[in-house]
């Protein structure tokens, strides 16, 4: 189906030039060309054909090529030989490449062409004719190219999210699951941690020190409430977990920091006044996991706390020295081991990359251990600085509007310049002045069109106003009569200008006044432009004649101006509809989110009260009774019953038993089926001889890939054709535009190489995989961007097999 689109334009236009070279110039008396400009034209239509044929993948190169033979041709055969394969293929340019190399392309596109007038025409008053329209043609291309553009961008923008929506939901219950484990991690097993700590150290020195062993079971006590505190919350399933805290955060990080102090170790620290935000959030997680993993590894050290900004970033930093008596690992003696849970890196790193951070940790350069991070420094909820998505659809259509005023001013100047010397009766110099006059106003009559997106009424009010300039032009700056059929012309701003009402408007059933102001507006205008430039001043009674013209004029311009309002409401509807089918589908992913999340939330509110709550609660009781040894015992069973737990659920992510079974390429012809009863043309070819013994890994990775192509949300047909060669089976999916950019593209990435494979992914929307069928490891090949045009792959090292 992508062939068929790709070349079907080129052979009609190939068949319709070959059509006219025989045997429709002779039968219309046409002078036929001689044999060697007849070679030259087939060439140049063959070039041009292949050109056009691959304007989707190389829109530059087919424009270039185009043009070429656009010479060529014209100036063998200036009447015979059409030449439409340029502003095709620069129409193909401006929907595919972005603004800057599109406005280059038609500045190449105009230079060719006028270089072709002037060869063809000479230095003569026809050529500025000749000039206008090719500007105007190739402005109009690259025009309706941009807004083709935007409307797929936003197409794609939605799908891309409703995607990110879909894959959400799919994961929504290893997100939450991650999310509550580091919460247990980060809470819990601190607090748990400490309590043992503290219980420990009281112990050892209880005789020679019998004073702590009060502090030690008080600072259990309150310590294990806390604990309790935050495991009711979490089985109490509070859904602002999530949420940052409100500013500031300055004073809970000191406050957690002076907590650590008080365990017995040095602490200094360095903060800003006005942390908050995801940053500071961060900050406080990371800060609290390092100083856990201190007091564990290196109880009694010295720490350094830091948070610098830099140039939009925090930069946070934790130091803490060797203890006395270390290892040379930088493990002290009298460190704690057996504690952690073994996420105490990873969470942190977790923390960092959740905002938009990196963090590294090892040790430091003259023994110790450091953390360091850097973050991105936004205040308040994370996310793009408000406006900036409007700053960005606004710097996007900078394309679309202006070649919009383009024509509406150059459309009707071309009359005024094909008629310069009938107009003036004098020469062309005679002429250029008025010319001057009359461009200046077209182009304040179709200024304001720039604004009819963000403004429609007030652009629509200003090419309303600025008409009336006409009749005050022809009766003060004396221009003749030829005025009128130029502005009768000019009227393409009214029409364009209450189109964009209908669109954009607010309120569609508020927008119909904008067709009858500008049908008054407009019938009122050319009036008195007839009136002012002495059209009706050989009648006896000017003033009835005018209102007599007037009333069949606003009826025609009426008529029209409804029928496009009707039009740009038609379109308005059909967007909306589109929009509330985006927003009626990404509600439904994100509420089958919300339920995948609030079922393993459940979950864990059940292993919590199984596993860890009764035992903290126990451990508050032996607190509050004075029983030290007990207390260290329930405080020890407590977080090795967390540690297991937090294991657990890490382990989770695998498939257990009594889950369906893997799909694999076998079942595509079921996922066709399913994409097919959507409504969708999806065809398959290569079943089932290429799925016929397929390793488990390159089944399901086959069956995966092609999953993830034909949901990324194209409406088009696609195709899935599989093809096993030897120790190779290629899997391609064509029709699917949509699947080679963006977070489905990753995703493809991924698949193909957990199938030990290579992917290439074309901006026609093809996806070509091919996979290694050969048994045991083979090398993998990672998609790498090598060309504008497609993505292919490199081999990485072998892959070792896991134990």
């Amino acid at each position: 189906m992508e062939t068929i689109r790709n070349w079907l334009l080129p052979a009609l236009l190939a068949t319709g030039q070959l059509a006219w070279l025989w045997p429709g110039a002779g039968l219309a008396g046409e002078e036929m060309p001689g044999a060697a400009a007849v070679v030259a034209v087939l060439g140049a239509l063959v070039v041009e054909t292949a050109a056009l044929g691959r304007r989707r993948q190389e829109p530059v190169r087919a424009l270039a090529w185009s043009l070429g033979t656009l010479l060529l041709g014209q100036l063998v055969w200036e009447d015979g030989y059409f030449g439409v394969g340029a502003p095709i293929a620069l129409y193909s340019v401006a929907v595919r490449r972005p603004v800057p190399v599109t406005v280059r392309a038609v500045a190449a596109a105009v230079g060719v062409e006028w270089l072709l007038s002037l060869l063809l025409v000479g230095v003569r008053p026809a050529l500025a004719s000749e000039w206008v329209l090719g500007a105007l043609l190739y402005v109009v291309c690259a025009g309706l190219g941009e807004a083709r553009r935007q409307w797929l961008k936003g197409r794609s923008l939605a799908t891309r999210l409703l995607a990110g929506a879909e894959e959400a939901r799919r994961r929504a219950g290893e997100t939450e699951r991650r999310r509550l484990t580091r919460e247990l991690h980060d809470v819990s097993a601190h607090h748990l941690t400490s309590v043992v700590i503290t219980v420990d150290a009281a112990r050892r020195l209880g005789d020679s020190r019998p004073e702590l062993t009060a502090e030690a079971l008080s600072f259990a006590e309150r310590t294990g409430t806390e604990t309790l505190t935050a495991l009711q919350r979490l089985v109490g399933l509070l859904r602002d977990a999530d949420r940052p805290a409100p500013p500031p955060m300055t004073a809970r990080i000191e406050e957690l920091i002076a907590g650590f102090g008080r365990l017995g170790r040095p602490i200094d620290a360095v903060l800003p006044d006005d942390l908050a935000g995801p940053a500071a959030e961060a900050v406080h997680g990371i800060v609290r996991e390092a100083l856990t993993n201190a007091l564990r590894h290196a109880p009694g050290s010295a720490a350094h706390v830091s948070v610098r900004r830099g140039e939009g970033v925090l930069e946070l930093s934790v130091d803490n020295a060797p203890p006395r008596g270390s290892a040379p690992d930088g493990v002290g003696v009298g460190a704690v081991d057996g504690l952690g849970s073994g996420r105490g890196v990873a969470g942190m790193r977790e923390r960092a990359a959740a905002v938009g951070g990196e963090l590294t940790a090892g040790p430091a350069p003259g023994g110790g251990w450091r953390v360091r991070a850097t973050l991105p420094d936004v205040t308040g909820p994370w996310g793009p600085p408000e406006g900036a998505g409007r700053r960005d659809v606004l710097r996007d259509q900078r394309l679309a509007d202006p070649a919009l005023v383009c024509t509406a001013t150059l459309f009707p100047l071309v009359f005024a310049l094909i008629t310069a010397e009938e107009w003036t009766g004098a020469s062309l110099r005679a002429a250029v002045p008025g010319l001057l006059v009359v461009a200046m106003l077209l182009t304040a009559h179709a200024l304001p069109l720039l604004w009819r997106r963000r403004a429609p009424w007030q652009a629509l009010l200003g090419v309303l106003a600025t008409s009336w300039l006409w009749p005050a032009a022809v009766a003060g700056a004396g221009l003749p009569s030829r005025v009128f059929v130029f502005f009768a012309g000019g009227a393409l701003a009214e029409l364009l200008a209450v189109y964009a009402v209908a669109v954009y408007g607010r309120g569609a059933t508020r927008t119909w006044p904008a067709w009858c102001a500008a049908t008054v507006s407009l019938s009122g205008t050319l009036v008195a432009t007839a009136g002012a430039d002495g059209a009706l001043s050989g009648e006896e009674s000017m003033w009835p004649t005018a209102v007599v013209m007037s009333v069949p004029l606003a009826m025609v311009l009426g008529a029209l101006f409804a029928g496009l309002w009707g039009a740009g409401l038609a379109v308005r509807r059909r967007r909306l509809r589109i929009l509330a089918l985006d927003d009626f589908a990404l509600a439904g992913a994100l509420w089958h989110a919300e339920r995948a999340a609030d079922a393993e939330r459940h979950r864990l509110a059940a292993k919590l009260r199984d596993a860890v709550l009764h035992l903290t609660a126990a451990l508050v009781e032996q607190a509050r009774q004075g029983r030290l040894e007990a207390v260290a015992a329930e405080a020890r069973s407590a977080l090795a019953a967390m540690r297991e737990l937090l294991h657990s659920l890490g382990e989770s992510e695998d498939p257990g038993p009594g889950l369906a079974p893997a799909p694999t390429a076998a079942d595509l012809d079921t996922l066709c089926r399913t994409v097919r009863a959507t409504g969708r043309d999806v065809t398959l070819r290569g079943l089932p001889e290429a799925a016929r013994e397929l390793p488990p890994d390159v089944a399901l990775s086959a069956y995966r890939i092609v999953e993830a192509a034909l949901g990324a949300g194209d409406r088009g047909p696609a195709r899935v054709t599989l093809r096993r060669r030897r120790d190779t089976l290629r899997v391609t999916v064509s029709g699917v535009p949509l699947a080679v950019t963006g977070p489905v593209a990753e995703r493809l990435k991924v698949r193909a190489g957990t199938g030990a494979g290579r992917i290439t992914l074309e901006q026609a929307g093809v996806v070509r995989a091919l996979l290694s069928t050969r048994p045991g490891p083979a090398p993998v090949r990672e998609v790498l961007p090598a060309s504008p045009a497609s993505v292919t792959a490199g081999w990485w090292p072998p892959r070792r097999p896991r134990p």
